[in-house]
């Protein structure tokens, strides 16, 4: 596969040099200040988000482990660093708002719930559990997609 790509020199008007995006982010960059593909910025927020979800739902099962399962309280140290883990993660998301980045945070979080739940629990999710967390990543896209100020 042949790969073209740039370097962005770094400037005023240009923060953050050393970016490599490729041939998609020259064309992108011609017509003004130069940002990350739209798609890419989308993929990295994913990614965020899904690492937040882990971190977030490790940390409560956590909780849940010593309360309800009779674990040790050593559970709880890693479980507040996993919780530490997620609320920094979820400050890193690409949002100009909070409650936006909450609210697609949410459809990511709850597809995650129901993964923990067949692979960290052993239990099948059922039908429902998936069409719900499909429905909730439908949103998730639709927050993060949807064109702003319209």
């Amino acid at each position: 596969m042949l790969r073209t790509s740039t370097r962005r020199e770094d400037s005023a008007e240009n923060p953050g040099a050393g970016a490599d995006w490729g041939i998609r982010a020259r064309l992108a960059c011609a017509a003004g200040p130069c940002q990350p593909p739209r798609m890419l910025t989308s993929a990295l927020t994913f990614t965020a988000y899904a690492a937040a979800a882990l971190a977030e739902i490790a940390g409560c099962f956590a909780f849940w482990a010593w309360l309800r399962l009779g674990r040790s309280a050593l559970w709880l140290g890693p479980g507040l660093l996993s919780l530490a883990l997620f609320a920094w993660l979820l400050t890193r998301v690409e949002a100009e708002a909070a409650g936006r980045a909450y609210a697609a945070y949410g459809g990511v979080y709850i597809a995650a719930s129901v993964l923990w739940l067949w692979l960290a629990e052993g239990r099948r999710p059922d039908r429902f559990d998936l069409a719900g967390a499909a429905l909730c990543l439908t949103g998730t896209l639709v927050i993060l997609l949807g064109p702003r100020g319209r």
